[in-house]
């Protein structure tokens, strides 16, 4: 069956970073996109990043406008893996982070559209 395992959370001060991964078992890693979620307390779970499949060994990145500028998303198909490198962190990025996994080529940013999920990994910006 399909996994994904999320890494690299954790407890940072503001203006720090942090990087998340997320590897993927049970399915053909490179065809799928995939995407970073987040929920804070209260919140409904929110887009973060998503890096979807644009045919052959071509990617397309998307990015919340919140996170913009400070967080990349990037993909090794080898390591059937995504990361997560976050920069410049405050402490409104505080929330538990999720992976998902959606079939590719088409790009979405609704967590309805992704089919599998990770357990998620908290991570916590101290101002």
């Amino acid at each position: 069956q399909v996994q994904l395992v999320e890494s690299g959370g954790g407890l940072v001060q503001a203006g720090g970073s942090l990087r998340l991964s997320c590897t993927a078992s049970g399915l053909t890693f490179r065809l799928y996109d995939m995407g970073w979620f987040r929920q804070a307390p209260g919140k409904e779970r929110e887009f973060v990043s998503a890096i979807t499949w644009a045919g052959t060994i071509s990617y397309l990145s998307q990015y919340a406008d919140s996170v913009r500028g400070r967080f990349t998303i990037s993909r090794d198909n080898a390591k059937n893996t995504v990361y997560l490198q976050m920069n410049s962190l405050k402490p409104e990025d505080t929330a538990v982070y999720y992976c998902a996994a959606k079939p590719g080529l088409e790009r979405s940013r609704r967590a309805i559209d992704y089919e599998y999920w990770g357990q998620g990994t908290q991570v916590t910006v101290s101002s």
